[in-house]
């Protein structure tokens, strides 16, 4: 038989357990956007122009997608795309930040090399392509509007 004593060194082990587990638990990020991304979307529309450079930087309007908002902002100098940068994407879990990861920036290659939203979807990122896609695609309705 187990002594009284060693029955509360086990409870108190157990007890001190869920404790560091429930802290750990609440510590535990569970935003679907990534903490160096803003919380909320930006503002859709001219970021900022430089006449004397010829830049126009346009953020998109968010677009939702199956697993969180996407929203991209683009730079244009010389009425020609010269970036995409992804402000807002899915990224809740490890498998979201995957994708990401793999296909950001095969959508920034196809954007600027087609000067559209006209682009292809990355194989395994179907969502993430169709957000980017109507994201990149506001941006660049509202720089032309500017322009």
């Amino acid at each position: 038989m187990t002594s009284h004593a060693a029955r509360l060194r086990r409870n108190a082990a157990v007890v001190g357990a869920t404790g560091v587990l429930l802290g750990l638990l609440f510590l535990y990020p569970t935003s679907t956007n990534r903490t160096d991304s803003p919380t909320a979307t930006a503002k859709p529309g001219v970021v900022r122009t430089g006449p004397a450079s010829g830049v126009l930087t346009v953020n998109g309007a968010s677009a939702g997608t199956r697993y969180g908002p996407l929203q991209v902002r683009v730079t244009i100098r010389s009425q020609r795309l010269v970036a995409v940068t992804p402000l807002l994407y899915p990224s809740s879990g490890g498998r979201d930040r995957e994708i990401s990861a793999f296909a950001l920036p095969q959508l920034e290659r196809e954007a600027i090399a087609a000067q559209s939203a006209q682009i292809d979807t990355v194989s395994g990122a179907t969502f993430t392509s169709d957000g980017y896609r109507r994201s990149l695609q506001s941006a660049l309705d509202a720089a032309h509007l500017q322009g």
